[in-house]
């Protein structure tokens, strides 16, 4: 018999935007019955935790939100939800107090008292606040104690696999579980929902997430038929570790590393950054070193370990391992001196853009359903700036707490009942490949589409390697509904390679649909076979929704200029 749990609140995920949300839900309204499910262990999962840089956030008289919003837009290339970009950078302000008065998160302090910030890429000011290069943890770590302290129950190793709905097919009535520890599914229905899980784009060869994170959240929500938006707009950060035969290879060396005075080589020795970006060279946005990097790999002046080459000796031994301990000691794990070297790095797929489209409360387009953190589209428009990623997930936390506490006061508590064998078809479907004798491998699969994506809708693309990639994705999803899964139910980890295999697939699907309708150059999205930006062709989100066929159904819609115009993201300068 299949377990059921109800709710007042459902939150899928436990990172900072998750743990944010239940906290201030919480706080608001300390009679809510609020539920976490997450894939991993308390506080210890996750892309949040993995945050070296820090959090962008205007606490500088001399700093401005006007400035942070511009920084955004520019470094969005204009395609931005404004009235997202605007809550993000104004209410960062009022967060970073919170997580430091309430929550008891500590950040790195001047001699005066005041909070450190430092410089980091593509941007008019230093606001980026931190705890040495090791930020996440210290955010993560306070979070779950305070999740701890308010006795909120966690799911722990217990994932989503689906979302429910109910009859109407308009109401999302909670979620599908499987409990990684026992192999049984739960049934969690509630009569809120929060989608919460990160993206983590691990469907390429090199990518900067950890190997629990498989773009889950994303995936189940195209399922249900939500409507996202700008999923052709996955970013590469652009130094990630070069480790043959490793697991950890594509792992970060932050952003502040570059904002610090770090510099870039390709194999001829050549500090090429100065030939792309000559008036900012490395403190260029990820996507224009991401890009420059890889077209000197394809070039053919990459270095003897097929990448470039990162140094930062030349700031000194002393400065850099005081101020990038947690990467130094990283790199010195894998024979790499950071502080006195170069290192190998290579661009390593780092963060979706795209997502759900949601409004500034992270209500999302069904009934009940909420989704805040990097599951949300629309914040950062064509490229993300380092450091407002974990300012987006901590900010839209808190913005989904304080809606969600109020949407669940105001006559909102029942629970929709699902509809009739939505659950069994699901948990039915899932189990097939446990029941299967023979077929093929989740993992070998998996490589398979990673090598795909990595070659073909990676950081350069065009028209016929994007057909290409529709029809082999298809031919790699019919292979996967023939896997065989072999093994016990409990702690099974080709189970839950096959399940992060569905989610990929699905989302390698939008990815390469809204990567075609885009035929111009913008942020992240680099086409080869239309290597211009066309402001006057591409101010438009593609919003998509699964259609029929499961497949993506794409739609442009303009960009609405409701906060400052085209004219003046154009002409804005961060100098």
């Amino acid at each position: 018999m299949v377990e059921m749990v109800k709710a007042d609140l459902l939150i899928v995920g436990m990172g900072a935007a998750a743990q944010m949300a239940a906290l201030y839900a919480h706080d608001a309204r300390p009679d809510l019955k609020i539920l976490i499910a997450t894939k991993a262990l308390k506080g210890k999962g996750g892309c949040s935790r993995m945050v070296q840089g820090g959090f962008n956030v205007v606490l500088s008289p001399k700093d401005s939100h006007e400035r942070h919003l511009m920084d955004t837009l520019k470094g969005g290339q204009y395609i931005n939800n404004q009235d997202l970009a605007v809550t993000l950078v104004e209410q960062a302000t009022p967060t970073i107090k919170e997580m430091e008065t309430l929550f008891g998160c500590f950040f790195d302090r001047n001699p005066d008292g005041t909070i450190h910030q430092k410089a980091f890429a593509g941007q008019a000011f230093d606001r980026t606040v931190h705890k040495g290069d090791l930020t996440g943890i210290e955010i993560m770590s306070r979070l779950t104690e305070q999740v701890e302290k308010r006795r909120i129950p966690v799911l722990e190793e217990c994932r989503a696999v689906e979302l429910l709905l109910d009859e109407s097919g308009q109401t999302i009535t909670g979620a599908l579980l499987l409990d990684m520890r026992t192999g049984r599914f739960i049934i969690a229905e509630a009569a809120a929902t929060l989608v919460a899980t990160g993206g983590g784009p691990t469907q390429y060869r090199f990518h900067a997430p950890g190997p629990d994170k498989a773009v889950d959240g994303l995936a189940m929500l195209y399922r249900a038929g939500a409507l996202m938006q700008d999923m052709e707009m996955i970013q590469f950060h652009p130094t990630g570790l070069i480790i043959p035969g490793s697991v950890v290879a594509g792992a970060l060396l932050e952003e502040g590393l570059r904002g610090a005075g770090a510099h870039l080589f390709n194999g001829d020795g050549e500090r090429y950054m100065l030939k792309y970006a000559p008036d900012v060279a490395e403190r260029a946005t990820r996507d224009v070193v991401s890009r420059s990097s890889f077209l000197e790999m394809s070039s053919g002046r990459a270095c003897p370990e097929g990448g470039v080459h990162i140094d930062a000796s030349h700031l000194g031994a002393d400065f850099v391992l005081k101020n990038f301990p947690g990467m130094a000691e990283r790199c010195r794990q894998f024979d790499y001196d950071l502080a006195r070297g170069r290192v190998p790095i290579s661009p390593t797929a780092h963060f979706v853009m795209g997502g759900a489209v949601i409004d500034v409360n992270c209500k999302a387009s069904f009934e009940k359903l909420f989704v805040s953190g990097e599951d949300a589209g629309g914040v950062h428009g064509a490229n993300r700036l380092g450091g407002n990623g974990i300012c987006e997930s901590c900010v839209y936390g808190r913005q989904a707490g304080k809606a969600l506490a109020g949407y669940l006061s105001n006559g909102n508590r029942a629970i929709q009942k699902t509809r009739t064998g939505h659950a069994e078809e699901a948990i039915d479907r899932l189990s097939e490949p446990t029941t299967r004798t023979t077929g093929p491998s989740p993992f070998d699969l998996r490589q398979a589409l990673q090598e795909l994506n990595w070659n073909k809708v990676g950081l350069a693309r065009k028209e016929p390697d994007l057909s290409d990639a529709v029809s082999e994705i298809e031919a790699i999803a019919a292979e996967a509904a023939k896997m065989r899964v072999i093994g016990g139910p409990v702690y099974n980890m080709m189970r839950t390679t096959a399940l992060d295999l569905l989610s990929m697939i699905d989302v390698s699907r939008m990815v390469v649909a809204s990567s075609r309708a885009r035929e111009e150059t913008r942020g992240a999205h680099f086409r080869m076979d239309f290597p211009t930006q066309r402001d006057d062709y591409g101010l438009f989100n593609n919003r998509l929704r699964r259609g029929s066929n499961g497949l993506p159904e794409i739609d442009k819609t303009p960009v609405i200029f409701k906060r400052k115009s085209l004219a003046e993201c154009q002409q804005y300068r961060k100098g």
